[in-house]
């Protein structure tokens, strides 16, 4: 019995002794558990607050970014908007001058018209006078008769109409001499006068030729994008353009080079496009260039209709608007095509309003006596012909052509073809329209003024002998 006891104590101490081993191995344990997950759990923390930091980075890159080209684009549209400001600015001082204009026309005809009537009122008088001495004449003359009776009819007539004609024949001589003698005199003076008043009225900004152009670039950074990777964009704009894109050492630009300003006006505006977008790769050059052609064509034709509409004429055919509008681009020893064009149509008009030629045909002809020169790169002949053929097959009046086709002759078959080919000279040889010192200037105008001299003497004999022929 005693055995069994100490056995059955000895149990329950073995197992009161193994719980509270167990119990004291678990509360270690967990306290181990918590301390790993603990552990983990900062790990955790530690890797979410690096993500944020990093995602912080990368938001602000981006926000820079984006502001940058908000600003980028924000500058573009202000140049873009004062651009527009400043052209608009000019089409309406256009117009203002083009008001005055037609005012001073008006102004010049009101006054021709009053000296017109007064001509007209002289003409009545010398009439009524002529009128008087052939009725004194006739009675002289058959107070002769009366005495010379023993005359026949027919011998009286005979003699009556040869002193007539010998006296009128006379009196013709001497006014032709005089008046010869008047136009002679006065023709210097009037011509110095109707070519300072034509130069005077008329003053035009003259543009210097360029066969580059430069771009101007945000960074020198963009150079590197502009090439490409092995210079696969440069090789894209140039094949696209049909310009040399120059990359040098220029900070923050680049040039482009081209002797067709068509092509490189293109090739500007693709290329500013492509820096403003960011966007640089092959396609994209494409689709730039596709889109500058297209712009260019508009503002092709819109020059020509502002050309057209500024120096007032109208009805002409859209193929040659739009060669009129290519002159833009063109030059012509450092002066632009398109303004020495509506400047000599300007010439034309005052200087045919002078001598009494026709205005419009003689404007027209001043507006499209260059025409030519937007094709003389692919058609071959001078320009002139060009030009006058290119009008022809467009309907454009005969006398309008003729203009075009003379004004570089030595001689010209129209009054009008005349005053054009002095105007396009006038215009030429003014200091700053061209390349050329002052002293050729001046030897050249002399030249013309004594044109103009031969001009207005053979328009004041032609009229004189027509003015003979009605007497």
């Amino acid at each position: 019995e005693v055995s069994i006891l100490e056995i059955a104590i000895f149990s329950i101490l073995a197992v009161l002794i193994g719980l509270s081993i167990g119990a004291l191995g678990g509360y270690f344990g967990r306290g181990l558990l918590q301390k790993k997950s603990y552990a983990a759990a900062q790990s955790e923390a530690a890797q979410i607050l690096e993500d944020v930091a990093d995602e912080r980075r990368a938001i602000i890159i981006e926000g820079k970014e984006e502001a940058l080209k908000f600003r980028t684009d924000a500058e573009a549209e202000i140049r873009e908007r004062r651009s527009e400001v400043q052209r608009t600015e000019q089409r309406i001082a256009n117009r203002q001058e083009n008001v005055e204009r037609r005012a001073t026309n008006l102004e010049r005809r009101e006054r021709k018209l009053s000296d017109k009537a007064k001509r007209k009122q002289r003409l009545q008088e010398m009439k009524q006078e002529h009128k008087q001495q052939q009725d004194a004449m006739r009675s002289e003359q058959l107070t002769k008769l009366e005495e010379i009776g023993q005359l026949s009819m027919s011998d009286a007539r005979n003699e009556l109409m040869y002193s007539a004609e010998q006296e009128i024949e006379h009196d013709l001589a001497i006014r032709y001499r005089d008046f010869e003698e008047q136009a002679r005199a006065e023709a210097n003076e009037k011509a110095r006068n109707i070519l300072a008043l034509a130069i005077h009225r008329f003053a035009a900004d003259v543009v210097s030729e360029a066969t580059v152009t430069t771009v101007q670039l945000p960074s020198d950074d963009m150079k590197g994008r502009l090439i490409g990777r092995e210079g696969r964009n440069i090789r894209a704009i140039e094949k696209a353009t049909g310009v040399d894109l120059i990359i040098d050492d220029t900070p923050e630009a680049v040039t482009l080079s081209c002797f067709d300003p068509v092509r490189r006006e293109i090739a500007r505006l693709a290329v500013t496009n492509l820096v403003s977008d960011g966007r640089i790769h092959p396609a994209r050059i494409e689709e730039m260039v596709g889109r500058s052609e297209k712009e260019v064509s508009e503002l092709i034709w819109k020059s020509g209709e502002e050309a057209a509409l500024e120096v007032g004429v109208r009805g002409l055919h859209p193929d040659i608007v739009r060669l009129l509008g290519r002159l833009k681009y063109r030059y012509s020893y450092g002066e632009n095509v398109l303004q020495h064009s509506i400047e000599v149509a300007h010439l034309s008009s005052m200087i045919a309003s002078e001598v009494g030629a026709n205005v419009k045909v003689a404007m027209a002809g001043g507006l499209l006596h260059d025409l030519g020169k937007a094709l003389s790169h692919e058609v071959e002949g001078p320009h002139a012909e060009i030009g006058a053929d290119i009008a022809s097959k467009h309907s454009v009046a005969k006398a309008v052509c003729t203009c075009i086709a003379e004004h570089h002759d030595d001689v010209m078959s129209s009054t009008e073809a005349f005053i054009v080919s002095a105007a396009d000279a006038i215009s030429a040889a003014r200091p700053g329209s061209r390349r050329d010192t002052a002293e050729n200037y001046i030897k050249r105008l002399q030249a013309w003024k004594k044109s103009g001299a031969h001009l207005t003497a053979w328009r004041s004999a032609t009229l004189f002998r027509r003015a003979a022929k009605c007497a």
